[in-house]
């Protein structure tokens, strides 16, 4: 892993406005201890390097095979096929530079905070004009906490907005540490119950719901993001159970609000592309009358509720 002036960035997405206020640059950071079933980025969840393998783009020309360092890249059978093997990439880019049909893409290099801050400056008029900033996502930023701590404060110094997308999984300490460079939070709960949370991610929720409740006594600033995924997470007992949870928050200023996210396929394609499987069968998506139902429950029991169609 880099150090902490430096980071390992699967993408940097500008003019984002889905991830807190006005126009926003979304530095995605590689590395995340959850394994979500329903997962958009799996490109981020691996802290190393990855080739994504668009094989529909592929033309079996083999010129990847010979520049491969550590020869991921093989043709088999006849007519030869190009196949991947996507662990063990040390990163270097090779073959994606050898590639004519661009059917391979890295995920995952390494930048200094010097160099991540001159992507984000090349916005800072629609910052400014749109009460925007930069948003640290991922995977789980909080995996590459000090580098992330220090491009938050390199932000902080030219006056940027900041905002910390997570799932709250890392030790007490380092949210503390982190959180006075953080304008506002977004904070998933994937799902209240912890042994429904161990089975749809890999991990229980104690330490998620410990960090929360600790944020929110202490005066920070936080939305908390509610991804519903059908037959997961979005039944009435589910998001009764989250409501009574901050309940005790529900007049406090600095709880800005909860976010309903539904589910979205957007990143299934990813998969396939990286050798993986996807982890949801059945209907994952919500219907509009389940999420209106959703905005309805927590709007009766006094929050300010954000809905989100897609």
């Amino acid at each position: 892993m880099p150090s902490t002036q430096s980071a390992r960035i699967f993408n940097i997405q500008k003019y984002s406005i889905y991830d807190g206020p006005g126009i926003r640059t979304l530095v995605f950071f590689q590395g995340c201890p959850l394994r979500c079933l329903w997962c958009s980025n799996p490109e981020g969840q691996t802290t190393e390097p990855i080739i994504l393998f668009h094989r529909n783009l592929c033309v079996n020309c083999g010129m990847c095979v010979p520049v491969c360092p550590e020869r991921l890249h093989t043709l088999r059978g006849n007519p030869a096929m190009h196949d991947v093997r996507h662990a063990g990439c040390s990163g270097c880019g090779a073959c994606v530079d050898a590639c004519p049909q661009r059917a391979l893409a890295l995920c995952g290099h390494d930048m200094s905070i010097e160099q991540i801050m001159d992507v984000v400056m090349q916005d800072h008029e629609f910052y400014l004009t749109s009460g925007g900033g930069v948003t640290a996502g991922g995977g789980e930023p909080l995996m590459q906490w000090q580098a992330v701590q220090n491009l938050l404060r390199a932000c902080r110094e030219q006056d940027v907005h900041t905002v910390l997308e997570t799932s709250g999984f890392a030790e007490l300490e380092i949210l503390v540490g982190i959180a006075p460079f953080v304008n506002i939070f977004l904070y998933d709960i994937k799902q209240i119950d912890s042994k429904a949370h161990q089975k749809l991610t890999g991990i229980g929720n104690e330490k998620i719901l410990r960090n929360l409740t600790y944020l929110l006594d202490s005066g920070a600033q936080v939305r908390v993001r509610l991804p519903l995924i059908n037959g997961c997470n979005a039944d009435e007992n589910s998001l009764a159970a989250v409501a009574d949870f901050l309940a005790p928050y529900r007049a406090a200023r600095h709880l800005l609000g909860v976010d309903i996210l539904p589910y979205h396929a957007m990143g299934v394609q990813k998969y396939a592309h990286l050798g993986m499987e996807y982890g949801i069968s059945g209907n994952p998506r919500i219907s509009d009358v389940q999420l209106d139902r959703a905005r309805a429950l927590f709007l009766s029991e006094g929050f300010n509720v954000s809905l989100s169609r897609h």
